[in-house]
């Protein structure tokens, strides 16, 4: 059972604003949970101190196993399993092999990436999402702060330093 969650908000109208406030906030000692964007702002990730994903390089690993497994699988079928003699060609084509082991690849790699995103993110079916605010996927740009992870500060201090960073909105959410 997950216990409650309680947030801080922080509500940008202009992401320029959002940027300098968000380099204000964590100058201040606030540790930021996420930010939430309706679309996607350059160099926020920096700005959060968020580390490069590792996503490419499992990535390459899924292509890597598809193209292994595709080459495997041809020669496995071209010379143990059905051998075909016809007009005195080689048991192990490799040039035909290339359409049949690129597409592999793609699709392993291309399937791997999205389980490894869904497994990481968490997005099981049954699974709750947190709506912080509905405004954040249409104008406004959402500054979450959790409460827990602040526990040296108030909630009056967390307050002014987020309208001190330019938030023209500060909403605290709960959740269960």
């Amino acid at each position: 059972m997950e216990k409650q969650k309680n947030y801080i908000l922080g509500v940008y109208d202009d992401e320029d604003v959002l940027l300098k406030g968000v380099t204000k906030v964590r100058d201040a000692g606030v540790k930021i949970e996420e930010v939430y964007s309706p679309y996607p702002v350059h160099g926020l990730d920096e700005r959060l101190g968020y580390k490069r994903s590792r996503l490419p390089v499992v990535a390459f690993l899924f292509g890597m196993t598809g193209t292994t497994l595709a080459i495997l699988m041809q020669v496995f079928m071209m010379s143990v399993d059905w051998q075909m003699i016809i007009g005195g060609k080689d048991f192990l084509p490799y040039p035909t092999f290339v359409p049949v082991t690129f597409e592999m690849t793609v699709l392993l790699a291309a399937l791997g990436m999205v389980g490894t995103f869904v497994v990481i993110e968490g997005l099981r079916p049954y699974a709750k999402p947190r709506i912080f605010d509905l405004r954040s996927s249409d104008h406004l740009h959402i500054m979450a702060i959790d409460l827990a992870i602040n526990k040296d500060m108030d909630e009056d201090k967390l307050q002014s330093v987020l309208k001190d960073s330019g938030a023209v909105e500060i909403n605290r959410k709960d959740f269960e």
